[in-house]
């Protein structure tokens, strides 16, 4: 006789699946649909295929803006995960200390992101702000609004401000599950800190280090608000990431069929350059686990 499978659990899905499909799919596929098209107002649409396409793939003003948003993701992960690190590893281990530090540095996280520009944008000021007045008194010159590198420097000091938290708390987290076996074997052998570090906290915490790059790559790649408040892109290009160049592409020249086809290469790239982090790293973790 053959078992009735009940298939009436999959009736709980179903409001999930229509939520997920008018929330993503459908404005996906109308996303789709406009960068095949091109409108010349009145809303009326015409087929021009991979124009767009081909357009954005040979427009110096794209590959400069990616190469800007390259170097930016790369700079935040090569400060913020060992500056994350270090600071799990400063941190208290258990007590109304721990407490504390935990509750400091999740405050940072919870500040909205258009706040967090607006508040380097006043701190970074030469005539009120305190970093730009410090700096000025000390014979620096520092003016984020015309100089490239400084609206540069202020960017990633705002970034890695806001989400070095995160890091540090992941990493905290890895450091926490980790069973005191390991560090009273240590002791036994008279290990040093670094080998502590290196052979005991370093392997344990890969799985959330994996996480916490994957995270903060993808959060840096797609960031807009905070530069734009920030900065606004400037000067001149110097910080039109690619999240600003294709809000100034589809609002500010209403060019809905490039900010389309624009759009789906960015979600493109962004799942490309994630999937191969996420498989260097989870092969990495499996050759240290064959060791």
């Amino acid at each position: 006789m053959e078992k009735t499978v009940n298939q009436r659990a999959w009736l709980l899905v179903i409001p999930v699946l229509i939520l997920v499909a008018f929330s993503s799919i459908i404005p996906m596929m109308t996303v789709v649909n406009y960068s095949f098209q091109d409108s010349f107002g009145g809303n009326e649409f015409f087929w021009v295929g991979l124009e767009w396409y081909r357009e954005l793939l040979h427009s110096e003003r794209l590959w400069d803006a990616f190469g800007r948003q390259l170097l930016f993701s790369f700079i935040i992960l090569l400060i913020e995960i060992p500056l994350g690190i270090l600071v799990a590893l400063s941190m208290p281990k258990k007590g109304f200390a721990a407490s504390i530090c935990l509750v400091l540095m999740s405050l940072p996280l919870l500040i909205p992101y258009n706040v967090v520009g607006t508040i380097w944008q006043v701190f970074g000021r030469a005539d009120i702000g305190l970093l730009g007045r410090a700096l000025s008194d000390l014979g620096i010159s520092y003016n984020y609004s015309q100089n490239a590198f400084d609206a540069w420097a202020t960017v990633i000091m705002m970034d890695v401000w806001h989400w070095t938290s995160l890091v540090a708390l992941l990493s905290y987290a890895g450091l926490r599950s980790i069973p005191s076996a390991y560090y009273q074997a240590a002791k036994i052998d008279q290990a040093g800190r670094w080998s502590v570090f290196r052979h005991i906290e370093l392997p344990k915490m890969r799985g959330v280090l994996m996480i916490a790059i994957l995270l903060r790559f993808m959060d840096s790649f797609m960031i807009y608000t905070e530069p734009f408040v920030l900065t606004g892109g400037g000067p001149g290009n110097a910080t039109t990431f690619l999240s600003i160049d294709l809000v100034k592409m589809a609002l500010g020249q209403f060019d809905l069929g490039p900010a389309a086809a624009f759009s789906l290469m960015y979600f493109l790239v962004i799942l490309l350059i994630s999937y191969v982090f996420y498989t260097v790293m989870i092969t990495a973790d499996k050759n240290e686990a064959n060791r």
